[in-house]
């Protein structure tokens, strides 16, 4: 799969996600600490790959 596919999938499942966890937790949090709980997520998806890949 590409880079960017990739990229796209996981920001699409990261903002998703982001948004609901941030809304069931935290139902007044500032739009701009949600978008950094995307971020966050999505970051992290990368570092687990990385950690997966490493290990092989």
């Amino acid at each position: 799969m590409p880079a960017i596919q990739t990229f796209i999938i996981r920001a699409i499942l990261g903002a998703v996600f982001g948004i609901l966890l941030m809304r069931f937790f935290y139902p007044e949090a500032p739009p701009a600490l949600v978008v950094l709980l995307c971020a966050i997520l999505v970051g992290l998806s990368y570092l687990t790959q990385y950690l997966r890949r490493r290990k092989k």
